[in-house]
């Protein structure tokens, strides 16, 4: 079994690439039922290329997380698979893909789940990303024993660099960040204060936007949803007494134009495959904006952050006069690796370490299997021989042929002890799956079909 990450994010692709390859929600189950070959799935006949898959898609990173049975054939079929639903070439997508395996890509989850492979260095928002990661592999029923168990070590070790060391104070939400973006880069949300806002969705990102804002004084939150009742759950949520004035619209364009024309600071954060703020449907706000405050001057820059992958807001509308755009192309560009050296190497620490106490137990749970058979066939051994020589020896007592059996049975156990404590020992090491497929091999052991194949075949 080979656990493997095959993936592309903000670090190996152009924001183009990986909006073009954005996973709608729908198709992300069908990836997963295809990778792993679930019960039921179209084609499950055929053998999968994985027996384990989970997919973690945000806004900068789409990463299909699998454990295969053959390696190279694995990741030839995981790539052609990704590249498939997320709708690119592979001639396209392949220069921009990565492959990690075995204690790589564990050490790959784990900085992702820190912070430490996000735009914003230490960034906490990942975390839910992974939680939700997990529970829609489980609900695909394509997460076993080996992912839950990684993924879940993923969210303790992310929760430990966050309160072992200092990364919060490197690290921000990508809200803060495009927010402070939108200043100028200069570090600061306080010129939000006093300001409307519009926020485009409802979802966790979109929730995460709307309470930033809250917290950071604006007067006004608009919260824009297709759905209206979730608008109204997150509205109500945030109209508490001394905060905002918070009320839900639907999304629809003319809801959308009477809001563009009365909010200062626009965010969007959708789900959608296609735009939903046109260069055209901003232009024609700033008109309505100029209209209305003609008589009293200039109006304030419109600020907007787009904060969806694909876009939600047009590209051009960078172009428009009165309107400052910062999307997350514009955020990769402006982040930076290592705010907080110090903080970074002490959780890049915590990784090294929790990478070699994973790799290590991984690895000797792996020899089990080796060593149980070994004992068993011992044991087969010792019982044919003491039958046989019974029947050769049909004279002996009861008391003798109890002493011999448990000489013979202490002298197989002395025989074996060495070896299985020392290929125990040497699974911890890198290469120590080696030994276990060595001494497989010296005593003719066949194959053990491992506890991940198990837990698929019961599934099944």
């Amino acid at each position: 079994m080979t656990l493997l990450v095959i993936g592309l994010s903000h670090r190996s692709a152009p924001v183009s690439v990986l909006e073009a390859a954005a996973l709608a929600p729908d198709a992300r189950g069908k990836l997963l039922r295809d990778a792993a070959g679930t019960p039921g799935t179209a084609g499950a006949a055929e053998r999968p290329p994985a027996i384990e898959a989970a997919l973690l898609a945000t806004c900068n990173r789409i990463e299909l997380y699998a454990v295969a049975e053959r390696f190279h054939a694995g990741v030839a079929e995981l790539r052609a698979l990704l590249s498939r639903y997320a709708g690119v070439s592979q001639a396209d997508l392949e220069p921009h893909l990565y492959t990690h395996h075995e204690d790589r890509a564990v050490e790959h989850l784990l900085s992702v789940a820190c912070g430490l492979d996000s735009m914003v260095v230490g960034e906490g928002q990942i975390l839910g990303q992974i939680k939700s990661a997990l529970a829609l592999a489980q609900d695909e029923h394509t997460a076993g024993r080996l992912l839950n168990e990684l993924f879940q070590q993923a969210l303790r070790v992310g929760k430990r660099a966050h309160s072992e060391t200092n990364i919060d104070r490197a690290g921000q939400s990508l809200v803060t960040f495009g927010l402070e973006q939108l200043s100028g880069g200069a570090g600061d949300t306080s010129w939000v204060r006093g300001q409307r806002a519009l926020v485009i969705g409802a979802g966790s990102m979109s929730s995460l936007a709307a309470t930033t804002l809250a917290r950071a004084g604006v007067s006004e939150l608009v919260i824009a949803n297709r759905t209206l009742e979730r608008a109204e759950r997150l509205a109500a949520g945030l109209a508490t007494p001394g905060g905002p004035r918070a009320r839900a619209v639907p999304i629809n364009a003319i809801s959308i134009a009477a809001e563009l024309a009365l909010a200062d600071i626009v965010v969007s954060c959708t789900g959608a495959t296609g735009l939903v703020l046109t260069a055209e449907a901003v232009a024609g706000a700033v008109r309505e904006r100029s209209r209305r405050r003609g008589t009293t001057g200039a109006p304030p820059e419109l600020t907007v952050l787009d904060l969806a992958m694909p876009r939600d807001v047009e590209a051009t509308v960078h172009d428009i006069d009165g309107v400052r755009l910062v999307d997350i192309e514009s955020l990769a560009a402006a982040s930076v690796d290592a705010p907080m050296a110090a903080d970074v190497d002490a959780v890049r620490g915590i990784v090294a370490e929790e990478v070699a106490t994973l790799g290590a137990a991984r690895r000797a749970a792996h020899t089990t299997p080796t060593v149980v058979a070994l004992r068993a066939m011992a044991s087969e051994v010792v019982a044919g021989e003491l039958a046989r020589l019974e029947g050769r020896l049909p004279d002996l007592g009861e008391r003798e042929r109890a002493e011999i059996g448990r000489t013979v049975r202490r002298v197989v156990d002395k025989l074996l002890h060495a070896p299985t404590v020392r290929v125990k020992e040497l699974a911890a090491e890198p290469d120590g799956a080696y030994y276990a497929a060595a001494l497989r091999q010296l005593f003719d052991l066949g194959t053990p079909l491992e506890p991940e194949r198990r837990e698929q075949k019961e599934r099944s």
